[in-house]
């Protein structure tokens, strides 16, 4: 991003983009238990945050490790019921929809787990040393988040040792010998990059206002 302030803390459409994904899972469900996982040098900028917006939703706040892997560790050792379904979603994807966040916690509530998905749309090439190979498209797809599951499921699972391969939390459960499974996910819910994706996701917003004003329906 070029910039001094995190990412998840820049604004996007006059508010924070923390604030937008949060604030998605609590349209989804208003008895969402939410638990935030940051460095804990950030715990004063969140709870100013917090303030300055009036935040209406209870977040529960614990710091997060050296690696993703960590991290998602320390907010599980918070949840105290058994029987949840957990959705970790990255905090810079702040348009994922609640047709995105519906489906991935249904799949999970029946199958185990609910991995959102979106087809590739430009040509990709396999790197092969010193070449390229060009590659059916129509067999690979874009993960997304949030990335929701059993409890049981992710507990088993992140008592593995660490590998460098554990890039998201489908890699880790699928490690501990589960299947995972996809749901459609939704194409404006990317993560938050670079100056141009927040250039992007603030044009969506905007255009999705005016849907609203007009009577539009946006999921």
């Amino acid at each position: 991003m070029q910039s001094p302030i995190p990412k998840q803390f820049l604004k996007l459409d006059g508010k924070p983009v923390l604030i937008h994904s949060i604030q998605a899972f609590a349209a989804y469900d208003p008895q969402v238990n939410i638990i935030l996982v940051l460095p804990s040098d950030q715990f004063d900028t969140w709870n100013k945050i917090a303030s300055e917006y009036q935040l209406q939703v209870p977040v529960q706040i614990t710091a997060g490790g050296e690696t993703r892997f960590e991290s998602v560790k320390n907010g599980l050792a918070l949840i105290n019921d058994t029987d949840a379904l957990v959705g970790i979603h990255d905090a810079v994807r702040p348009l994922v929809s609640q047709k995105t966040i519906s489906g991935a916690f249904k799949s999970a509530e029946r199958y185990g787990s609910g991995i959102p998905a979106v087809p590739l749309n430009d040509s990709i090439r396999q790197i092969e040393s010193a070449r390229s190979v060009a590659v059916d498209r129509s067999r690979y797809c874009l993960i997304q988040t949030p990335q929701c599951f059993q409890l049981s499921i992710l507990r088993k699972a992140y008592q593995q040792e660490y590998k460098y391969t554990f890039t998201d939390d489908a890699s880790v459960v699928e490690a501990s010998g589960q299947e995972v499974h996809l749901v459609d996910g939704n194409v404006d819910n990317f993560k938050l990059t670079t100056r141009v994706d927040l250039i992007v996701a603030e044009a969506m917003l905007k255009e999705q206002k005016v849907g609203d004003m007009s009577g539009g329906t946006h999921v």
